[in-house]
């Protein structure tokens, strides 16, 4: 039994960014057009629209199912709703050019997906991997602060009717550099909208966050933001049992122990991608706990790597290189890669999960660096968040750009343009990117 005259069904299933789904590839929008074009032909009454989960058809997304025919439609846009709203909805003409309508590809297209998904889940278990949704929980303060801060700011009464990051800066009496990252992770997180430079207020934004909107709740939101400050000292509260001082304690330490987390999780990624031919002397620029170091000594037979760091974190770095019986191989050396000799001669140089630490000047110069301490034909190899064009994707590193905005000096998520054109202007040929699963990447470049 149907109630309504159609019953279409939309995919709108999120998963990690990196990996395909139709939300990324425009759903949601043609979702929000499919409930406007009914509105506007008069058929809401007759038309039930559901948004559903994975299809499994996720490279030919979006994908939307109408009833009760059954006819899939795929790779569908928001400006093909109104012909499938007129031809079919209304006309009963199926619109052919969007009809998928080959069971047994459609099945076998489902079918691989599925063993896909669920090899690539056996793998993360067996190798322990933290689930997505434990991973993406431990981040969700990211997204909370960048708007709490939007707010504490007034940016979106700044933004108006539409503002440049200088222009919004100069309004709110903040840095422009700074003020640019934030707007560049508002958009990510679909609260703006960035057009050729220009930053716009979403329609609920202008409507909730912006002076002289009647439903302006920015005032009544800032009391979340002073919340937020005494959420911050919750680890502390619970030992005290009250109210205390925030003290940091064994951050190195911690941090490490994060870094060689995470580093274990993407290094056979890297050293696939890098290959290991030609690679004898490998020099690994603030390795951390050495898992890069260790990944790369365990495929290549008699490699020998090196690993610079600071002088606390050199002794921690001693313990991962003992657990992982490469004491041999793996070498350790006190220096700031900024400004301490680097050495020559290397096959393989690698800056993992360290650039954005740095300003543009200080990446600049420490990629000149390690050009010279690599052999001809020497790799160069550089792991991070890596930005789109426009800085305000992937979302990761768009948010992550405003963590290092909160802890370091001038550090910052970079672009792609950005990282090929410091590795040109050091000398480097045949630069490419290595795209990873995630919002990393690789940026690799050859000594000439």
């Amino acid at each position: 039994m149907e109630p309504f005259r159609h019953h279409i069904f939309v995919c709108t299933q999120e998963k990690p960014e990196g990996v395909t789904c139709c939300p990324a590839s425009g759903s949601m929008s043609v979702l929000g057009a499919l409930h406007r074009e009914l509105g506007s032909q008069g058929l809401s009454g007759d038309v039930q629209v559901s948004s559903c989960g994975c299809l499994g058809l996720c490279d030919d997304g979006p994908i939307m199912i109408t009833y009760p025919e059954g006819v899939w439609y795929r790779k569908v846009k928001a400006e093909d709703v109104p012909e499938i709203v007129s031809s079919h909805l209304r006309g009963g003409k199926v619109v052919s050019r969007l009809e998928w309508n080959d069971p047994p590809a459609m099945k076998a297209a489902a079918t691989e997906h599925t063993n896909h998904y669920l090899a690539m889940v056996k793998a993360k278990d067996e190798a322990g991997t933290l689930p997505d949704n434990l991973f993406e929980m431990t981040r969700s303060f990211m997204p909370s602060r960048a708007l709490l801060t939007a707010l504490e700011l007034d940016l979106f009464t700044a933004i108006g009717p539409g503002a440049s990051a200088e222009q919004a800066s100069k309004k709110i009496h903040a840095d422009a550099r700074a003020t640019e990252m934030l707007l560049n992770a508002l958009a990510s997180l679909k609260l703006l909208e960035k057009r050729d430079g220009i930053f716009f207020n979403t329609t609920a934004c202008a409507r909730f966050f912006a002076a002289g909107s009647r439903d302006n709740a920015q005032p009544g939101l800032l009391h979340i933001a002073h919340i937020w400050h005494g959420w911050s000292t919750l680890t502390e509260c619970v030992r005290a049992g009250t109210s205390v001082e925030r003290r940091e304690e064994d951050w190195t330490r911690d941090f490490i122990a994060a870094m060689d987390h995470n580093a274990k999780d993407r290094a056979g990624a890297v050293v696939k991608a890098v290959g290991t031919n030609g690679i004898k002397r490998m020099l690994d620029l603030g390795g951390g706990s050495g898992a890069y170091s260790i990944a790369f000594a365990r495929a290549v037979p008699g490699l020998k790597s090196e690993i610079l760091d600071l002088g606390d974190v050199v002794p921690l770095t001693q313990q991962y290189i003992r657990q992982a019986d490469l004491s041999d191989r793996i070498t350790t050396r006190v220096g700031d890669m900024l400004r301490d000799p680097l050495g020559e001669n290397y096959d393989l140089v690698t800056i993992l999960a360290i650039c954005h630490m740095f300003s543009p000047e200080e990446n600049r110069q420490l990629f000149k660096r390690a050009y010279g301490a690599l052999a001809p034909k020497g790799q160069l190899v550089v792991q991070d968040f890596i930005l789109e064009p426009a800085k305000t994707a992937p979302r990761a590193a768009a948010l992550f750009s405003l963590n290092m905005l909160v802890n370091t000096r001038a550090g910052a998520s970079y672009s792609e343009p950005e990282y090929a054109n410091w590795l040109r202007e050091a000398g480097f040929s045949e630069v490419r990117r290595v795209r990873l699963p995630g919002p990393g990447g690789l940026m690799i470049g050859v000594r000439s």
